[in-house]
């Protein structure tokens, strides 16, 4: 049966990592039956994630919304991330909602000059003279964390004020859509630009999967390319119990790594988990088992 656990910790402001933050409530579960499953104390939860921080240099956001009604699960769960690639998911589902079917194979095609700009672009470099259609850069931009791939499908949209408006439909005011890739990984300290908070993503993806955000048809193809994102073996989905699927879109770059997930234990409801990282080390570089090990802890 799932494991589920208490609302956590979380907290806006930015505590010591050795100083529990306050309560605070985590995203709102849609209503359904929790498991059965003895729940993990909250504090020995919350000690585990802080002797994480420190043994990998970094702070930690998390979030965990049971789509089945059970409790959520929030630590630092209102410190904002910049949210590097996991904002392709969004995107992608953005052009699910906006984009008519009919249009969607439109090919489009780009030049050495855009794939140079966009850095990262393993399936976009391969088909420069031809171009690809709509949906496959849509599906690029989520299985492979193509960037150019993205900056096309974001365009397609209207830009960043639009997928800012998506995610307000989703509840989510507090993300700040502003770059293109990869100018989005570059934040600046103190700013909001490019950044997002592990509650407010944990909640926009809940209502993905839950609500009528999306046709069912464009929700089943959403969840089939995150299933097959191949920068994500090492995340979440290494440290999800055995047996899980896990279905999620990975970010990183410098210090940052991040993932975001449908997890679906047998026999129970998908939890949304999402898993904001960054070393304290201006200069280090980011480590994907720091991501795997705060998993094992929130999912038991």
């Amino acid at each position: 049966m799932l494991l589920v656990l208490p609302v956590l910790l979380g907290c806006a402001a930015e505590p010591s990592p050795d100083t529990p933050p306050p309560s605070s409530p985590g995203p709102t579960s849609p209503s359904g039956s929790a498991g059965s499953a003895p729940p993990a104390s909250p504090a020995d939860v919350a000690a585990r994630l802080r002797a994480l921080e420190r043994e990998f240099a970094a702070r930690v956001g998390v979030s965990v919304v049971d789509t089945g009604g059970g409790p959520g699960t929030s630590y630092r769960g209102g410190a904002r991330f910049g949210h590097a690639s996991t904002i392709k998911a969004f995107a992608a589902a953005a052009f699910l909602r906006l984009v008519p079917e009919a249009e969607r194979g439109e090919v489009v095609r780009w030049t050495a000059a855009d794939l140079a700009e966009a850095g990262y672009a393993p399936v976009t470099e391969q088909h420069l003279d031809a171009g690809l259609p709509l949906e496959r850069l849509a599906e690029a931009a989520v299985r492979e964390s193509d960037n150019l791939a993205y900056n096309l499908v974001l365009e397609r949209i209207g830009g960043p004020p639009v997928l800012d408006d998506e995610l307000a439909r989703l509840g989510d005011d507090v993300t700040e859509v502003v770059s293109f890739e990869d100018e989005l990984n570059d934040i600046e300290p103190g700013s909001t630009a490019d950044t997002t908070t592990a509650d407010a993503f944990a909640g926009a993806l809940a209502d993905l999967v839950t609500g009528e955000h999306l046709a069912g048809a464009d929700r089943a193809l959403l969840l089939d390319w995150m299933s097959g994102n191949v920068t994500g073996d090492a995340l979440i989905r290494a440290g999800a119990p055995d047996g899980w699927d896990v279905a999620d879109k990975s970010g990183g770059a410098g210090g940052l790594r991040n993932d975001v997930a449908v997890v679906t234990p047998p026999d129970d409801e998908p939890l949304v988990v999402v898993v904001l990282t960054e070393k304290r080390d201006p200069d280090a570089d980011y480590d994907d088992a720091l991501v795997a090990r705060v998993a094992e802890v929130v999912l038991g």
